[in-house]
């Protein structure tokens, strides 16, 4: 690897990792940068999601105020999350490639109309109900098919976590982007033990990404603190329409 190489997959994991803290879809920014590097489709998606996991740790601890006063959040949805995780990393193995990536951009897609909705849905929610600190019964569901979905294609996982925590919680925003990093670190975490045991990554590469994404993680989460709710809205709902853009390209 080229001196340039290194460095341009640095800053990738760097803007991934901040990116993650803040909205999601990180992995737009690596794993094109690998494509273009020269690695093949498989590789790049190995490597670029082992080296992000550790990113996802770094948010969390970044958001850990926020976690304050989660714990049975954590408990009942973080369990269904590793479940969800082992059932796409399984997927991904017995499936033939590209099933999921034919869906993933409808899935953005309508992750981004319920973010943009989420107000208007929380209101009418609580105008027929008192609010459910709890999420109701669906939202562990909700984590088990996110976390399933993370586990085989990681694009966007955090969009799709943060809709459906937003329309579920009755909470602040910036608690639940604390609850989703916590969430989507423990389907990265699943599927990288996955990819380690049964895959062949590039070390130098995970290496490289997974520096950046820890550093991009803990600055990004400082950063994304400061975000008002509006602003944070508008973050989730512009990197979720770029990844669906993309996608539908196939430039991913």
């Amino acid at each position: 690897m080229e001196l340039w190489e290194a460095a341009a997959v640095l800053l990738a994991g760097i803007a991934a990792g901040g990116i993650n803290s803040i909205a999601g879809s990180g992995t737009l920014f690596t794993f094109p940068v690998l494509l273009a590097l020269g690695y093949p489709p498989i590789t790049a998606t190995i490597s670029n999601s082992i080296g992000l996991a550790p990113g996802s740790i770094s948010s969390a601890i970044a958001y850990r105020r926020e976690l304050s006063g989660q714990r049975s959040r954590v408990i009942r949805l973080g369990g269904m999350s590793l479940m969800g995780a082992i059932t796409g990393a399984l997927l991904l193995i017995y499936l033939p490639a590209g099933v999921f990536e034919k869906v993933v951009p409808f899935m953005i897609g309508a992750a981004c109309v319920l973010i943009i909705l989420q107000p208007r849905i929380t209101r009418w929610a609580r105008a027929r109900k008192p609010a459910r600190r709890d999420g109701g019964p669906l939202l562990p569901l909700g984590a088990y098919l996110t976390g399933s979905y993370g586990g085989y294609f990681a694009a966007a996982q955090g969009i799709i976590l943060m809709s459906i925590l937003g329309a579920a919680l009755d909470d602040d925003l910036q608690r639940l982007n604390g609850l989703k990093n916590l969430l989507a670190g423990i389907v990265n975490g699943v599927a990288a033990v996955f990819y380690i045991v049964l895959a062949s990554p590039s070390w130098p590469v995970v290496g490289l990404i997974a520096v950046g994404s820890i550093l991009g993680g803990y600055l990004g989460g400082r950063f994304g603190r400061r975000l008002s709710a509006a602003a944070l809205r508008v973050v989730l709902v512009v990197v979720g329409l770029s990844a669906a853009i993309q996608l539908l390209l196939g430039r991913v």
